[in-house]
Parts: C-alpha cells; structure tokens; sequence
C-alpha cells in the first residue's frame, strides 16, 4: 500500500502523540497505539475485503453465486439489460460495510478529512484495469451542500487518484445545478426522480469525444454517476467511466465470515 500521511510519522513519535491524546478505534474501540490509519487499529483496517470476483460487467453488480459468470464471463445484470446505463463500465470496489462504513461516515459527515488519503489508498490498491481514459472528474455536491459541508468527499479521492494515474483532474465543469434531498433518504424510484437533470457542465464543448473516469465514495442504487454519465455523454463525452470505493450490498452476498465478524463485534459491544 502507498504511504499514507500518519505512515509518515515515526511510529514513536505516534505512540508518544496517542499516549497524552488517548484514541480508541472507531470499529472496535481498543485504544491505538502505533496504528498508522487515523481512527482505526490495524487489526480492523485489515478487515476491510472487497467485492467477490463474480459481478455485473457493466455496473459491476455483485452476483449472489460465482456460477453466474463461470460459463459466461462477461454476463451482465438484469438490471442492466433492461435498462443499460448511461456509462461505458463502473466499477466498486469494497462492500459498504463495517469497518469501512464507520470509516466513510467520519470522512463524509463527521468532516474527518484525516481519512482522504487512507481511504483513496484502498481505491488505488484495488484499481481494476482501466481503459485508457483522458480525464477524471469527482462526482459534485451543489454549491449550498458543499458550503455545508466546506469539503467534497469525492473530489478528495479523485485527486489522490489522479496523482496516482498521473492524469488531469477536472472538479469545476461538471456541477450539481439542483440542491437535491439527500439520496439516502428516498426509495429507488424517489432517487431516479430527484436527480432527474440535476447535473450539467459549464464548458460541455471541453469534454467532446474525451473519455471520462468519473469518482465518487458509495455506489447505492447507481442513479448518481449514471446521471453525471447522461449529463456528460449528452455534452459529447465519447465513453464514461465510474470507479466507486464502496457499494452497498444485499446480506446474501456478503461472505459469511464478515457477518460472523459483525456478530461477534456487536457480542462484544453488549458484553455477551
């Protein structure tokens, strides 16, 4: 894994900066000591799996059985085939689970910007293989969200990426025009209608028959990046790409030893 910025700290002067600023870990509660995650021990960092192999190659859906792709690798989703996104090919990366979850919540609505480089280093060190692609763009809050919030999550991710891909990140083009209800609030049906034309480009003349690698930290439902995917192939955008960190998952696909971790944490909060 790439060096992170508490990596970068000798581990002395970390242990000497936790003993007269006690932390515990955001997943388990132990007290760190040395750990070179902000917020979280190395045991729980560790704990963090990704995706099964066996998933949609269009919006890399996970399948509930690997047999799905076994005789057909390039199986895409029913989802897909009756409505086929906008995008050319998305990618997630981690299942949104704990501790992972507790990590992007910190990050996100906590204001733990600690957490940027670690977590785009998750991101970097699962990268798919990628088409060639000639611009990254994170997907955008509005304006009035991101004073609220006086940062954007995904931005942060995509320029660790870019650095990285050594490719020229574009955050100013592509806007959110519409101050939309938060998406975690609504029904699947309440997500496609509420960001219905609710991203645009400033200079959509920019982007004609470029090949786009958008970013953004949590895959639900995929109305997101695929409404950035209409806004941008509209402006010209010759193909769309979409790399998630973490994507929420149904329980039947999620390996039984990550729900037996979950339940054996959760014991342990009740004191059982």
């Amino acid at each position: 894994m790439a060096t992170t910025l508490s990596e970068s700290v000798p581990r002395f002067m970390r242990q000497a900066i936790r003993f007269l600023l006690p932390v515990d870990c955001a997943a388990c509660g132990s007290p760190l000591t040395d750990d070179p995650i902000p917020f979280f021990c190395a045991v729980c960092w560790a704990a963090i799996s990704p995706l099964p192999q066996s998933r949609c190659t269009r919006c890399d859906r996970p399948f509930a059985s690997p047999v799905a792709t076994a005789y057909s690798p390039d199986h895409v989703c029913q989802a897909c085939m009756e409505h086929p996104p906008s995008y050319t090919r998305a990618w997630t990366l981690f299942p949104y689970l704990p501790p992972l979850q507790e990590a992007i919540c910190l990050f996100k609505y906590r204001g733990k910007v600690a957490l940027a480089s670690a977590l785009a280093h998750l991101m970097i060190d699962r990268l798919p293989p990628l088409d060639p692609v000639d611009l990254i763009m994170p997907v955008p809050l509005h304006a009035q969200r991101l004073r609220e919030r006086e940062f954007n999550q995904s931005l942060l991710l995509a320029d660790r990426i870019a650095r990285h891909l050594t490719l020229p990140i574009s955050f100013s083009n592509l806007i959110r025009v519409a101050p939309t209800q938060a998406q975690t609030t609504l029904s699947r049906k309440g997500r496609l209608k509420n960001l219905r034309r609710a991203f645009s480009l400033r200079h959509p003349e920019s982007i004609a028959g470029r090949r786009i690698l958008l970013i953004d930290d949590v895959f639900t439902t995929g109305t997101t990046v695929n409404e950035c995917a209409k806004a941008l192939r509209k402006a010209g955008a010759s193909d769309v790409f979409a790399l998630t960190l973490a994507r929420t998952v149904d329980a039947n696909i999620v390996p039984d030893r990550i729900l037996a971790q979950q339940a054996r944490q959760t014991l342990g909060l009740l004191g059982g």
